[in-house]
């Protein structure tokens, strides 16, 4: 059981039958009444984000999820499809189970599938992944007295903003929490 008192960022409970995860909250206290906590929540099922108010100290099952580390194989016709290392089984997964996942996504990667019940929810990938500059503005100009960024093409597709001194080609490493450049590999 996990408490409203023990709420953190990426916890996972289990609220009206199905699989929550607590996106952001807060804990209130009133001058007269009791403490209460207010929690932003997103459904792993659905997708849908609520908000819902709690007392101090209620409490919520953790949400029975296994999680299973899966290859992504290739895409075809919207769907993404891993394979079980242990036993070769291969599922497709739609564009809304991975989320943001996919901008990240590079054939032959291992990711981290959340399974709720036999049904698979999501996919959570590395937190750090290197991939390729597929296109960049070798000349780009800009701010250079705070540091500044250019934007940048990721061999997935991604655009995020990079240093100036990063040329196509070059290997960097990214941050898939935030989507952040964090350095250069080779």
């Amino acid at each position: 059981m996990i408490a409203t008192n023990d709420f953190r960022r990426g916890s996972k409970i289990e609220y009206k039958g199905e699989p929550y995860e607590v996106i952001e909250f807060q804990h209130v206290k009133m001058g007269r009444g009791g403490a209460f906590v207010r929690a932003k929540m997103k459904g792993l099922k659905s997708g849908k984000v609520i908000e819902d108010t709690f007392n101090s100290g209620e409490k919520f099952p953790k949400a029975n999820l296994q999680s299973k580390q899966m290859q992504y194989l290739y895409l075809q016709d919207g769907m993404y499809y891993f394979m079980d290392m242990e036993n070769y089984e291969q599922i497709p997964l739609t564009e809304d189970q991975l989320g943001g996942s996919k901008s990240f996504l590079k054939e032959g990667m291992v990711a981290t599938i959340l399974y709720h019940k036999e049904t698979p929810l999501t996919v959570e990938l590395p937190i750090f992944v290197e991939l390729a500059i597929a296109e960049t503005d070798p000349g780009f100009k800009g701010d250079t007295a705070s540091g500044g960024a250019k934007p940048a093409k990721l061999e997935t597709g991604a655009m995020i903003k990079v240093p100036f001194h990063i040329n196509q080609g070059d290997i960097i490493k990214v941050d898939t929490r935030t989507m952040e450049y964090i350095e250069r590999v080779k």
